[in-house]
């Protein structure tokens, strides 16, 4: 018969400078302990500030304001049904210069002729504020509005009238 060594313990024993398994285990939570950061269902509050930062391009910016003054051309009585401003006019684009929140927005559109060009930028200019406040949450102090073009009615109206005689 053997004996066994000095240094090995007997059997089911833990291993000399390891706790027994009843005991407390390291990693091991007791019951009833909250996790680590506050209950899961419900996060703790982080203020604002100490979120970060988002930063939105601005020719994200300009893209809202371009897409804002399709919307008010249409919009406007005899304005087209579903383009950005008379048939076969160029859309809308715009160039947006972002300072801090503070959006400054040049628009270049094409409009009709004859028809009331300061009521069109107006909606234009109201509804790109309106936009680009919603959307980006930013402050539209100034909005430039470049007539690039006007296309006469009569003419857009001759030019309807020969493609149907052909």
């Amino acid at each position: 018969m053997s004996t066994p060594a000095k240094d090995t313990p007997p059997k089911g024993t833990p291993p000399k400078g390891t706790r027994p398994k009843d005991g407390p285990q390291v990693g091991r939570v007791p019951a009833g302990t909250p996790p680590v950061g506050g209950d899961r269902a419900t996060p703790a509050r982080v203020p604002p500030a100490e979120r970060g930062a988002t930063r939105i391009a601005d020719r994200v910016v300009a893209k809202i304001a371009a897409q804002a003054a399709r919307e008010a051309l249409a919009a406007r009585p005899g304005g087209p049904p579903k383009g950005a401003g008379p048939a076969g006019a160029a859309a809308p684009h715009a160039a947006v210069t972002v300072h801090h929140d503070i959006a400054r927005v040049r628009v270049s559109l094409e409009l009709d002729y004859p028809s009331d060009l300061a009521e069109s930028c107006a909606a234009v200019r109201r509804q790109v504020v309106r936009r680009v406040e919603d959307c980006a949450g930013m402050a539209v102090p100034e909005v430039d509005i470049d007539i690039e073009h006007l296309h006469s009615a009569r003419i857009r109206s001759a030019a309807v009238r020969d493609r149907k005689l052909r």
